[in-house]
C-alpha cells in the first residue's frame, strides 16, 4: 500500500535534511540533498525535494501500518514547518 503527499515550500532541501536527520536518531535514515529513505519497523518513507516542493511517499503492507508511517512523517514535518504553515495531506495511491 502506498500514499503520497506533496507540500509546497521555498525550502524543500532544508526540510528533507531536517526530517531525515531527526528521524535518523531512532530509525534507519539515508539521504542526499534531493532524496531521503526512511526505514520503519512497519513500513518505509521516501522524501524527495524538488523545485518549490517536498514530495513524500509512505509505503507499508497494510492500512494500519501505512497510517502509522503517514502520521510519523507528517507530524514531524508539520512540527518543523510550523512557521511556514506547512500542512501534510496524504492521498492513497491505488494499485493496479
Amino acid at each position: 500500500m502506498e500514499s503520497i503527499a506533496t507540500v509546497a515550500t521555498d525550502r524543500p532541501e532544508r526540510y528533507l535534511k531536517q526530517l531525515c536527520s531527526h528521524l535518523g536518531r531512532k530509525i534507519q535514515a539515508d539521504y542526499t540533498e534531493t532524496e531521503g529513505h526512511l526505514t520503519f519497523d512497519m513500513g518505509r518513507g521516501v522524501v524527495s525535494a524538488g523545485e518549490g516542493v517536498l514530495t513524500m511517499r509512505a509505503i507499508a503492507d497494510d492500512a494500519e501500518s501505512l497510517a502509522i508511517v503517514e502520521d510519523i512523517i507528517g507530524r514531524h514535518l508539520e512540527g518543523f514547518g510550523q512557521r511556514d504553515n506547512l500542512k501534510v495531506i496524504w492521498q492513497f495511491v491505488p494499485t493496479l
